[in-house]
This record gives structure tokens, C-alpha cells and sequence, in this order.
């Protein structure tokens, strides 16, 4: 049976890199790891690294038979190591994972060395025992639980080769924990990083499994996901958990956990499945005549490429009313597709959401156009826009009540209110202008808009 562990990874622990800033009591964890998975003696490391290759729609597993990298990013380029690949297993947890029909596998690599994800576990290893050879997985933005079922995936290729497996999930939590931290303080980064303590004491993988996208993002969390894969390497197994430290000297919640099972348990799979179509149903009977419109003619379009006759039922607003409409499509809480008009164009709010959804779900340039099989991950929100009424400058802005309109010329940018990670009016104004290709050095007119969201 695999056994699984939780590693931050701050460069700052490595004496070489950190020269009397080693975070001292993550530091013995750390060696209190290396010294236990010496004695487990494992065939293979998995190791999942949130700093290697990073796919939206794709599990990377790092290709060849060997990799080298140092902490040369840190000033001591000195310190590093080379691994042997255990590419037999990496190939078939990439088989496995296919056909589970999830999206892995060794294409797309850009990343050749060895990253501070993959060192830093490394490092603490050499110091007590001979690498053993690794297998490199990289994050994707897919859901948690399919880097749930990544997870069993690892475990089933592991089995089917009788290779016994350590798995290490490599990343830090929340990175808001302080004004003077990487990102800023925010009260949503201790509560995060709480909340993960929480869970890991009591062992409970739903629990991780239930925080939201949005949740993990304002943590700005790079750790989440590949617990979770972690996790799911140890499914079918009833797990126990041990918080061996958490500190963040620094701005950033560094947590080092083990994780061992002890004995046969039925898989939690069928409730995680069960809990997210739960979800997905409450969300769906929540749905206002705005969403839901939005959502019937995006499927409807998708799988038919025709879009929807008006429903009969809709209230007079709808087709009484003109306005600038967006819709938003989002899947697993990521962003899948956002179109819409500043000002109305069409004969009234239901045309412009019809219009605008399809073009959300298919003439969105950054994303691939939404296939049938994405239909019931999907969520969705309609902003309907006031006017637009010219402003002086950026003291009439609010981020979480106006909308903003950037102009130079032909040039136009807008971006709504209320949007995750814009948390200043100068950040709204900047990706507005950059939208519209508007350079810092041009002058611009700014417009404000309010917004009514339908979720």
C-alpha cells in the first residue's frame, strides 16, 4: 500500500539558499519524513509539483529516463541533483489515467530541469538514503476530483507493476497571510489554511474536497490539488493522518503532514461523485429565467449547433427591455467562455443572451470551443449592464459596484465589477486597457457601468 506526505517547499529551508533563515521546526518535519520514507523503502517517488508543466485540461507526467536541476533561481546554483525516471510507471499511470478518461500523459514538455517542487523534497531524501528512481506529475486545472481520481490512477499503475509507491504532494497554502507576504494579507488566508489543518487532523478527505475554486484562489494556494492527488493515491485504504508542523514566519502557511493506511475501506469515490452531482442539481433549481435561458441555449447549441426558440414562459423583462448583456461560463469554478455587449445591439435582453451564450461557448479566442461531455460541469451568470456614462478619473470607480470601460480611439476595453482577484480600481483600469491593446502611454477616457448579476 502506498503511503502518502504533504511537503511545503520555501526555498529558504535549503541551508544554502536560506543562510540563517531556515524555518527551523518545518525543517525537522521535513527530516522527520525523509527519515520514515527510508525506512518504507519504496520502489518509486511519486512526486506532484504545482511548479512543473501546468495544463488547464491535462495531466503532465514528465517523459524520459532521467532529469537534473539546482537552485541556481536562488542563488546557489551549487546545490542540485540528478534522478533516474521510472518511465515504465510514468507511462502507465498515463495509460491508466486515459482510460479512465482523463486527459495525461508525457506530451507538451517544456521543462526539462527539475524545479524547487521536486528539489526541495529531494534534498531533505539525499541527506539519509539513495534516491530511488521518481515519477514528475504536474497539476492541471481540471477539477479536485479528478485530481482525486489522478490520484487512484497512480495507485492502480503502481499496483499493476508491484512497485510499492511513496507519494509526495509538494506545495504551500495560502500565500496571504501577511501585509508584507508575497500576495498581501487576506482574512481568506488563515481561514484557508484553518480549514486544511482542520481536515488533515480529522482526516477528512470530503472536506477538502468540498472548497470551492474560489476559495482556494483568494488563498492564493498552491497546495491543494496535489493533497488531493495525494489523497486519491491512498483510496481504498482507510487513511490516518498526523499534522506534523504548520508556521508562516513569511506570508505563506507551510504545513508538512504524513498520511498512512492501515487497512482495506471502500472507496470514497462513489460519494465525492455523488456530492459533486448534488451540487451541480442545487445550483441548476437556483437558476433564475437569466441562467437559465443562458444555460438551455448553450446546450442546445452544442448539441445541436442550432440555437434555441425563445421559451414561452419568459418574463416580460427579458423581452420588453434592452441592455448590454455577458455571459459568463464557468467549469469547476475556472472560466470557460465569457462574451457580451456593452450596449444592447439585439431587439431585447432575451436576444442578447441567446446570441451572446453561443458565442460564450464557442467564439471565446481563449478557449477551445465547449464539447457535449463538458455540458453538466458547467455553471453560468448573466450581467445585464446599465449605460455607460462618461467619468472624470479614477476616484469615481468602485470596483466591487462599477464596471469600467478603457478608450483610446477605436480602441475599447471593459471589465465587469465584483471579479475575483481585481481588488483595486487600478487593477480594473489596467487589464481594461490592456484588453483594448491600449498602451500605458496613451491617453485614455474612462467610462463606468453598473452591472445587476444573475447567478
Amino acid at each position: 500500500m502506498p503511503y502518502g506526505y504533504l511537503l511545503p517547499h520555501p526555498p529558504l529551508i535549503i541551508p544554502g539558499v536560506g543562510k540563517g533563515n531556515e524555518i527551523p521546526d518545518t525543517r525537522l518535519a521535513m527530516q522527520q519524513i525523509a527519515a520514515a520514507i527510508k525506512e518504507q523503502a519504496p520502489h518509486t517517488l511519486v512526486i506532484i509539483s504545482p511548479h512543473s508543466i501546468l495544463y488547464e485540461d491535462y495531466f503532465h507526467i514528465a517523459p524520459g529516463r532521467q532529469a537534473s536541476g539546482n537552485f541556481g533561481a536562488f542563488n546557489a546554483k551549487n546545490i542540485g541533483f540528478s534522478v533516474e525516471y521510472d518511465s515504465d510507471l510514468a507511462e502507465l499511470i498515463g495509460d491508466t489515467a486515459q482510460r479512465a478518461l482523463l486527459p495525461a500523459g508525457g506530451l507538451g514538455e517544456r521543462q526539462r530541469e527539475l524545479d524547487h517542487g521536486i528539489l526541495i523534497p529531494l534534498y531533505f531524501l539525499a541527506e539519509v538514503m539513495a534516491l530511488p528512481p521518481i515519477v514528475r506529475i504536474s497539476l492541471s486545472g481540471l477539477s479536485l476530483t479528478d485530481h482525486y481520481r489522478m490520484g487512484m490512477c497512480i495507485s492502480q499503475a503502481g499496483r499493476a507493476l508491484g512497485r510499492r509507491l511513496t507519494v509526495l504532494a509538494s506545495g504551500d497554502m495560502s500565500h496571504r497571510l501577511k501585509e508584507d507576504g508575497p500576495y498581501g494579507y487576506h482574512p481568506i488566508g488563515p481561514e484557508f489554511d484553518g480549514f486544511v489543518k482542520k481536515c488533515i487532523q480529522e482526516a477528512d478527505t470530503e472536506g477538502l474536497l468540498s472548497i470551492s475554486h474560489k476559495l482556494s484562489e483568494q488563498a492564493a494556494e498552491c497546495g491543494l490539488r496535489g493533497l488531493i492527488m495525494m489523497l486519491g493515491a491512498l483510496d481504498g485504504y482507510r487513511v490516518e493522518s498526523r499534522l506534523l508542523c504548520y508556521e508562516g514566519p513569511y506570508g505563506v502557511g507551510y504545513l508538512t503532514a504524513a498520511f498512512y493506511a492501515d487497512q482495506e475501506s471502500p472507496s470514497l469515490l462513489p460519494t465525492l461523485l455523488a456530492a459533486k452531482n448534488t451540487r451541480l442539481s442545487q445550483t441548476r433549481q437556483a437558476e433564475d429565467a437569466y441562467t437559465n435561458l443562458a444555460r438551455l441555449n448553450t446546450e442546445h447549441f452544442v448539441q445541436s449547433g442550432n440555437c434555441l426558440e425563445l421559451p414561452q414562459d419568459l418574463p416580460a423583462e427579458l423581452l420588453n427591455q434592452k441592455a448590454g448583456v455577458f455571459v459568463s461560463i464557468k467549469k469547476n469554478g475556472r472560466l470557460r467562455g465569457c462574451i457580451g455587449t456593452i450596449s444592447p445591439i439585439r431587439e431585447h435582453i432575451a436576444a442578447e443572451i441567446i446570441e451572446n451564450s453561443i458565442s460564450a461557448a464557442s467564439r471565446d479566442l481563449r478557449f477551445d470551443p465547449i464539447q457535449e461531455d463538458e455540458l453538466a460541469d458547467l455553471t453560468y451568470s448573466v450581467d445585464v449592464l446599465s449605460p455607460a456614462e462618461p467619468i472624470q478619473g479614477p476616484e469615481q470607480l468602485d470596483v466591487l459596484r462599477y464596471g469600467v470601460i478603457v478608450s483610446h480611439g477605436h480602441k475599447r476595453g471593459l471589465l465587469l465589477p465584483h471579479l475575483e482577484g481585481v481588488d483595486t480600481v487600478e487593477q480594473q483600469i489596467d487589464i481594461a486597457r490592456q484588453k483594448a491593446g491600449i498602451s500605458p502611454h496613451e491617453n485614455y477616457t474612462l467610462e463606468r457601468f453598473e452591472v445587476k448579476r444573475h447567478t
